[in-house]
């Protein structure tokens, strides 16, 4: 989520005047914002698209509810010492968080462990140990619509007989501090992305944010008019008109077994109603197609954790099995692969294919993820049911991405075209009207290099570090992660090294190459090119020869308040992942809204970006799906591009002989053997095409008007990317709801009668 005072400010329209209050009390309110944490209660892409999907939600005046963990320590805080990535604990609640209200009067037990008993009666869930679910409340505003959302997180409580109920009198004091037992399930956000780690405690996160949030909307249900009991139970026909629960990746998946569970076990509905019923709220979005990163949970853990869910897991897989069988007679070979549970030496659960077979939409998170969603990953579904299988191509709030962290170009912008694009985000191809016109180029350009300067500054004070405002910023930050390719930026920094060391005198568009990002703590590869990165920034920013043509900085502790700094300061974004491995992407966008040309693969939401901009207004190169495709049925050999390549020989011999670590000649040997021997994302059949490509760059970037002009063209084509269409996107082909534009009055003006009624609709 970042941080909130700002964002609070201007979507309440609230910031001039708060500015001008502060100041009066002789505070500047930039250092104020200054003092604020991040809510780091993610990893990357998928929780900050959550955060953006809100603030539009909010925006769009649906009546919608965000889910998750109050984690007592967010995403680490990344360190840099001596060049290596070093965590420390994000004790980010430390002084309170003053935008949050607990509310104790909600509170939820949540079962694990425990055993399942059979009666006439149903199944038992008995003997169970119980947490408490103690959920946080966070408002959050619309734009400028008197609507206020709330987020709900979730903390981890132990009861207060925890411990002392089972004739457990002797050691009171440690069945007090082992409370602390049932509480870790909120202490610590998993800091992995884009892979999968399958400890109990994580099952434990998972279930428990499910089950929690489960109980909280069954209880609106049936507080609500819809869920209206007769004498007997209540009726629960009506809930996927009232009720529609998307699931962020397959990580919330066991809300599936855990609403049939309720549904069957406790609301006593027979088995092919609940099923109806539980398909029909659900739906599932794929975030990511990489196999390492797909959950596979092992059936013992959950049999020991979730005894009765996986009994239901098992329960619906035999009917998904018998459907199939009965489609394709003798294909066992089909049952195998759609199965939800794989065979092995450990069986395991396909989190993906429960989420699959138990909601009635799947979506990827941009087109070309969609086509691969449907044709490979999960081609035998998609063959079963195609009307079930959807793109919705991921955006980004333009409050925050724009309005909050570039005023001086969103100033601009309204200058030209009004105020009403900040809410619909397709009126900035009304720009392409000034795309010739001289002031407003001098203007966009000005407005570039202001922010260039301030982030200078910035890194000046922070880091120490000089660099010079008038050199390209040219900009890779996001996770640290082998298919994104920071391995491929640094080979062409190692170039352009080489270059400038043979030939000093000729010509050199002077760069400053930004490269910022977190390692998972456990990825050895990761951390690897960290150092990497820092040890050959530490060669070429203290080589005379280079002198300010060159530098190289690593961002230390990248996170979304950094975030907000960088990207409008940067000239050149980087996103340049293997085709195929990047599912969406949503850092480009951000890039191309804040005045920054692409350099980049036809991958993720880059392609949209091209057919929007057109392909000549984007630094388009290398290898698409289909070419990765073709080079790996006849089989990838890295050493052919080595041999036939002299400046990539030159650049990997380099960090090979030590010229990077002369203290540990052989520190890079990992590295290198992974580029040459197995190598999954093809780094060096892409260098030449991506050297090419960035000659090209630079040459633009002298020509500063034509530049300028190619960057208008991209902020004209970047209202697609807007989240606002994106949620607009699935509140009509998933939810079936109707986003409202009306303005709710505010609270200090009375309500027409009229106006008081709400048209029925579904609550997401």
């Amino acid at each position: 989520m970042g941080r909130t005072l700002q964002n609070t400010m201007i979507n309440l329209g609230l910031q001039n005047a708060c500015d001008e209050a502060v100041y009066q009390l002789g505070l500047d309110m930039e250092e104020l914002e200054e003092i604020e944490e991040d809510a780091g209660l993610g990893n990357g892409g998928l929780g900050r698209l959550a955060a953006c999907f809100l603030d539009s939600m909010a925006t769009l005046g649906l009546a919608a509810y965000g889910y998750g963990i109050r984690y007592e320590y967010g995403i680490f805080n990344q360190k840099i010492r001596d060049g290596w990535q070093v965590e420390e604990a994000d004790d980010w609640l430390r002084h309170g968080n003053p935008w949050e209200k607990a509310r104790p009067e909600y509170m939820l037990p949540v079962h694990f462990y425990g055993r399942v008993e059979h009666s006439a009666s149903g199944a038992k869930w008995i003997d169970t140990q119980v947490v408490l679910a103690l959920p946080y409340d966070t408002p959050v505003p619309g734009y400028m619509n008197n609507t206020v959302n709330t987020m709900r997180l979730w903390s981890a409580r132990a009861p207060n007989d925890f411990n002392l109920r089972d004739f457990n009198v002797g050691d009171y004091i440690q069945a007090v501090l082992d409370r602390n037992l049932a509480e870790n399930i909120s202490r610590v956000l998993y800091p992995n992305d884009n892979f999968f780690e399958g400890k109990e405690l994580r099952l434990k996160q998972e279930y428990f944010v499910v089950a929690a949030t489960l109980q909280d909307i069954i209880r609106r249900f049936k507080a609500s008019k819809f869920g209206s009991t007769d004498s007997v139970r209540t009726v629960f026909d009506s809930f996927p008109d009232q009720v529609a629960i998307q699931l962020n990746d397959t990580h919330p998946a066991m809300a599936i077994p855990e609403l049939m569970r309720i549904f069957v076990d406790i609301e006593k509905l027979p088995w092919d109603k609940a099923w109806d019923i539980t398909k029909r709220t659900f739906a599932y979005t794929n975030h990511t197609v990489l196999p390492e990163a797909l959950e596979r949970w092992p059936v013992d853990l959950v049999e020991k954790l979730l005894p009765r869910h996986l009994q239901i897991i098992y329960e619906i897989n035999q009917r998904h099995l018998d459907h199939i069988a009965s489609l394709f007679p003798n294909d066992v070979d089909r049952l195998r692969r759609m199965s939800l549970i794989e065979e092995g030496d450990t069986k395991r659960i396909n989190m993906a294919h429960l989420c699959i077979v138990g909601s009635h939409a799947v979506n990827g998170v941009a087109k070309i993820h969609s086509e691969i969603v449907k044709t490979q990953v999960f081609e035998d579904f998609a063959e079963l049911e195609p009307e079930k299988f959807q793109n919705k191509t991921n955006g980004i709030t333009p409050r925050r991405w724009l309005l909050l962290c570039n005023p001086g170009l969103a100033e601009l912008i309204a200058e030209k075209i009004g105020e009403d694009y900040v809410r619909d985000l397709s009126q900035l191809t009304k720009l392409h009207e000034f795309v010739d016109d001289d002031l407003f180029i001098r203007e966009v350009a000005k407005v570039k290099q202001e922010n260039k300067v301030k982030f200078a500054l910035y890194l000046e004070k922070e880091y120490k570090v000089k660099i010079n405002p008038s050199s390209m910023f040219d900009v890779h930050v996001k996770r640290i992660h082998e298919y994104k390719r920071q391995l491929m930026n640094c080979l062409h920094i190692i170039t352009m090294y080489n270059r400038i060391r043979r030939d000093p005198a000729k010509l050199f568009v002077p760069r400053t190459v930004i490269i910022g990002g977190k390692a998972a703590p456990g990825y050895h590869m990761a951390k690897m090119i960290i150092k990497l990165i820092n040890a050959v920034a530490q060669v070429v920013n203290n080589d005379p020869i280079v002198g300010s043509k060159l530098k190289v900085i690593f961002l230390e502790n990248y996170r979304v308040s950094l975030a907000e700094k960088v990207i409008p300061a940067t000239d050149l974004s980087e996103q340049i992942s293997t085709a195929g491995t990047e599912a969406s992407g949503t850092g480009n966008m951000k890039f191309m809204l804040n005045g920054a040309l692409t350099i980049g693969t036809m991958d993720g939401a880059n392609v949209e970006m091209a057919e929007e901009a057109g392909e000549e207004n984007l630094f388009i190169f290398g290898m698409r799906v289909e070419d990765v495709t073709e080079l790996d049925k006849k089989g990838y050999n890295a050493q052919l591009y080595y041999d036939r390549l002299p400046e990539l020989k030159q650049a990997v011999d380099q960090i090979k002989s030590g010229f990077f670590s002369p203290k540990d000649p052989n520190l890079f040997s990992d590295v290198v053997n992974m580029l040459f021997h197995h190598d999954r994302f093809k780094v060096f059949a892409d260098y030449e095409a991506y050297v090419k490509c960035q000659e090209k760059v630079s040459e633009l970037y002298l020509n500063s008007k034509a530049w300028t002009k190619m960057v208008i063209r991209n902020i004209a084509a970047a209202g697609k990317f807007s989240s606002d269409r994106t949620i607009k996107e699935y509140a009509r082909d998933i939810w079936h709801v109707e986003p409202s534009d009306l303005k709710i009055p505010p609270p200090n003006e009375p309500r027409d009668a009229g106006q008081d009624k709400t048209p029925n609709g579904t609550a997401a």
